[in-house]
């Protein structure tokens, strides 16, 4: 199961590639913070990656929880907010909750006990390494739940206003597969709770490819309707 989240952390670094690529010519707030996001999203692949290939480790496990269990959707959602929401309190405020939860879960992690014997497993569950119940197993729901509900509540709500406009259809169907992409992912969780390496590796290479093609979708130029003379 080594070749699915090589494939996922491939994608996650050529996408957030191209979206600093755009970040480099727009400067666009929303794409930095999206940046950062996919940038997790193929660190924690990696760690995946090592974690079946070499065994599992205090430091690979907490990098994949931390990047991506719990950080990396927050963030998403974030660029979600800057993206519709452009008032610049609105992106100091966002700036400031993600660093707040990124030091907050790197603090939690890092004074976290881990079951060695639970690491021995193919695909080490959350409750079993950290303790169910434990502050260190309670990020993932408590922080990355929030976020994913919060990103495609921010997706419809950008389809909406986009309705009867043809001219901005690639951006409309962008920005469903992001929202489709996102939620593949998410579901991939439901395997991961019960350990299951081969669909949450599957579905982390499905996610994140969806969620590439969704953007590469929105990202063309958008042409007028043409009117009549």
């Amino acid at each position: 199961m080594w070749f699915f989240p090589m494939i996922a952390a491939v994608v996650a670094f050529a996408f957030a590639g191209r979206l600093a690529m755009s970040w480099a010519k727009r400067r666009a707030p929303h794409e930095l913070l999206w940046i950062v996001a996919l940038a997790m999203y193929g660190v924690a692949s990696l760690a995946v990656l090592a974690g079946v290939t070499n065994g599992w480790s205090r430091t690979t496990f907490a990098t994949y929880w931390a990047l991506g269990a719990v950080l990396n959707v927050p963030f998403l959602a974030g660029g979600e907010v800057l993206l519709i929401f452009r008032a610049p309190w609105v992106r100091w405020a966002a700036w400031l909750v993600l660093i707040f939860i990124t030091a907050f879960a790197v603090a939690t992690l890092q004074g976290a006990d881990m079951d060695a014997a639970a690491l021995a497993e193919a695909l080490p569950l959350g409750r079993e390494v950290f303790g169910a119940g434990s502050a260190a197993q309670r990020l993932a729901p408590a922080v990355a739940y929030p976020a994913y509900f919060l990103l495609v509540a921010g997706a419809a709500w950008s389809v909406w206003r986009m309705r009867g406009r043809p001219e901005v259809r690639n951006r409309t169907v962008g920005t469903v597969l992001v929202a489709l992409g996102a939620t593949v992912v998410a579901g991939g969780s439901g395997f991961a709770v019960n350990g299951l390496i081969a669909g949450f590796s599957v579905t982390l290479a499905v996610g994140i490819t969806i969620m590439f093609a969704g953007f590469l979708r929105a990202v063309r130029p958008i042409v007028p309707p043409d009117r009549p003379a």
